[in-house]
């Protein structure tokens, strides 16, 4: 089992950036993943308490496909943000002014055409943009995806599911089965909390911004379910590293019932989703 790719999403429902190597602390997630969101225009945002934001509030894939259309460059120590689109000049700016985060929110709108009037980009307090409201890593087994692709007779590029580490040696949903045990990978070690039910972002092919697989109706035909991949809590930190081993995950917690707390984590997590998609009917 080793690491075979990692990544970091800055601005959440854009592009995102292949990394070599990430350094992580517990209680945290990838630094800088996540750290912008685009805001619907009719979406409430207090930037001098800045709180975590559903998605559904956000300018989305699930929603806006053509944001698929927009590559990103980012430097984490400038906020420096460059933007190109087809049919768009390209944008250099950065998100450490308000300047600059209005010249990127409105490149996004001319290209996505969100609802919800302008938009704009805001930056996470403590706890980042991800999915959910914790502070965690996204893990997909390359085996999944794989799984899946054959299934549905079509290649499925491994960004449609925007994990930040990609692992393979790994049986198809084999990390389905690993909430609340510690999996240690590279130097650092994280327990899954909850499986990821995904939504009609991942039927956006990134490299087109075309919706052309189904992914959540074929992942429920095939397989039962509608999950690939799960979140993860960091327990001790460290740096993982592309080409990074893993190690089986343990049992720590006493008890048959160790897994019940990922299991309601879950559970809510499916309660969200279907809570989202009946807004957008």
């Amino acid at each position: 089992m080793h690491v075979d790719a990692l990544y970091r999403f800055p601005v959440k429902g854009l592009a995102g950036e292949p990394l070599d190597a990430v350094d992580l602390a517990p209680g945290t997630g990838v630094p800088h993943d996540r750290r912008f969101a685009v805001l619907r225009g009719d979406t409430a945002f207090d930037a001098a308490s800045p709180r975590w934001v559903a998605k559904e509030k956000c300018v989305m894939l699930m929603r806006d496909a053509a944001l698929a259309r927009i590559a990103l460059r980012y430097d984490p120590v400038t906020l420096g943000l460059a933007l190109q689109a087809p049919g768009e000049p390209p944008l250099e700016t950065s998100l450490a002014t308000d300047e600059g985060r209005a010249l990127a929110a409105a490149y996004v709108a001319r290209v996505a055409d969100p609802p919800g009037g302008p938009p704009r980009i805001v930056e996470a307090g403590a706890m980042s943009f991800t999915d959910v409201p914790e502070n965690c890593l996204s893990i997909v087994g390359r085996a999944s995806i794989d799984a899946l692709s054959a299934a549905a007779g079509h290649p499925l590029h491994p960004l449609r599911f925007r994990a930040n580490v990609y692992l393979t040696g790994i049986g198809a949903f084999e990390e389905l089965g690993w909430l609340g045990r510690e999996v240690a990978i590279g130097g650092v070690v994280v327990r899954p909390f909850a499986r990821i039910p995904r939504c009609a972002a991942t039927s956006v092919n990134p490299a087109t911004a075309e919706r052309d697989v189904t992914v959540p109706k074929g992942l429920k035909q095939h397989f039962g379910h509608v999950d690939m991949g799960v979140y993860a809590e960091v327990v001790r930190g460290g740096r993982i590293a592309t080409g990074d081993a893993a190690a089986p995950p343990v049992d720590t917690r006493p008890g048959s019932d160790a897994w019940l707390p990922s299991l309601l984590r879950t559970a809510r997590l499916y309660l969200r989703q279907g809570l989202v998609l009946a807004r957008r009917r």
